[in-house]
């Protein structure tokens, strides 16, 4: 692994600044939030393309960064992209290039015909701005393409711009094994846990350290955040970042619920609780719940649930499985939590389980044929400690937050 010194810069509102917000002064302020406070260093006379969804607002909830830019003497705002589920987060398939109902702005699509920024998509834009809430979980794809924009615009000689914004399930507990190189792809953009606990400027700081990417990178990073602090101590409102990431529960689950989704098994999508449920037609609830509370695991227990999906897998379809009910966000382990149930269906229903596209969001082999052998859940859990170790090294010179 080669390290490289950082180049990027890390932008700070100071306390003159925080004073200045109308009424008392917030505890809390994303990087966008600076926008309106005068942080212009980076944007100064900057032409930008801006990398955002419908989460990519100020901390009222209301106010679009995209408007606030505008709003500011100083930045052009040239294009906008948009990463899956599109710039409104309301779809779930290929999205098309678009155009900003309020501004008339260009929006291109970064998941339709390509993933990456094109020359002619980049054609008078010298500054990159990447704005939108990520979840904190590997394979969620966001992350991948603020990847894609950051190495398009080392390629192009851009400057990039990350607003940062907090990480939902915090930034101390990690989970889940260590992605190796060869095995990244769109859902799994960097070599890091599922559950990683970093924010997207403190990963972009480290693509950039840990590949020697040549990019003018800059991150505005969040004030009042601190790593222990979850989306719920930062007074911010929830917008769904995607159509089915509904809440933090939804959010706190999906690093565990969400790697099960490529097997013949319904996670709740249609239905009003996503990664809440677990179930299929051919499984049977009451056994599955029984097995899973005899393991007592943290902060979390599960009840037999029938359910019948309106839409995606098994639509339809009544659905025999489990609620996944967290009992205390604290001591919660997703991705602990998944491997239980992966070893308990496997025990279970052997035949019925198709497991075949079980490493697809996992990506890590081993852990898949232990699961396959009938490992003990908490065996395999162990076996990712060493690597977990060595990444909470690895991310230490990249991080921003107490």
């Amino acid at each position: 692994m080669k390290i490289v010194p950082l180049v990027a810069s890390i932008l700070l509102a100071s306390p003159l600044l925080l004073a200045q917000v109308a009424g008392s002064p917030p505890s809390f302020l994303n990087g966008a939030d600076q926008l309106e406070l005068g942080v212009k260093e980076v944007l100064n006379q900057r032409r930008v393309g801006l990398i955002t969804n419908h989460t990519g607002r100020l901390r009222d909830g209301k106010q679009r960064t995209l408007d606030a830019m505008r709003a500011a003497n100083y930045v052009q705002v040239v294009a906008l992209f948009s990463p899956e589920h599109g710039s409104e987060g309301q779809v779930d398939d290929k999205v098309g290039d678009s155009k900003d109902q309020k501004t008339g702005l260009p929006v291109y699509s970064l998941y339709g015909e390509t993933r990456v920024p094109t020359a002619a998509m980049l054609l008078g834009i010298d500054t990159l701005v990447f704005d939108i809430q990520d979840i904190g979980c590997r394979f969620y794809t966001y992350l991948s393409t603020m990847r894609n924009c950051l190495e398009a615009a080392a390629a192009h000689k851009l400057r990039f711009v990350v607003l940062d914004r907090p990480n939902p399930l915090g930034g101390l507990r990690m989970e889940g094994p260590v992605l190796s190189d060869d095995r990244r792809d769109f859902v799994g953009a960097m070599t890091i846990p599922l559950r990683h606990g970093m924010t997207v400027g403190e990963l972009a700081r480290m693509i950039q350290g840990e590949s020697g990417l040549q990019v003018d990178l800059h991150v505005v990073a969040c004030t009042g955040w601190q790593r222990a602090d979850r989306f719920d101590r930062t007074g911010l409102t929830w917008i769904n970042p995607s159509p089915n990431m509904r809440s933090l529960t939804q959010a706190l689950l999906y690093p565990g619920i969400g790697l099960l989704e490529g097997t013949n098994l319904s996670v709740g999508r249609g239905t009003d609780t996503p990664f809440e449920v677990v179930g299929a037609p051919w499984c049977q609830g009451i056994q599955l719940a029984a097995s899973l509370r005899t393991a007592n695991l943290p902060g979390v227990t599960f009840l037999p649930i029938v359910f019948t999906p309106t839409a995606s897998k098994f639509r339809g379809e009544p659905c025999s499985g489990i609620n996944i009910a967290i009992t205390d966000w604290q001591t919660f382990e997703p991705v602990r939590t998944g491997m239980h149930i992966a070893c308990a269906l496997h025990a279970l229903h052997a035949t019925q389980w198709d497991k075949k596209r079980l490493d697809w969001l996992l990506k890590h082999a081993p852990s898949t044929t232990a699961i396959l052998a009938g490992k003990p859940a908490d065996e395999i859990v162990g076996s990712w400690q060493k690597d977990l170790e060595l990444f909470r090294l690895r991310r230490q010179p990249f991080l921003l937050y107490e």
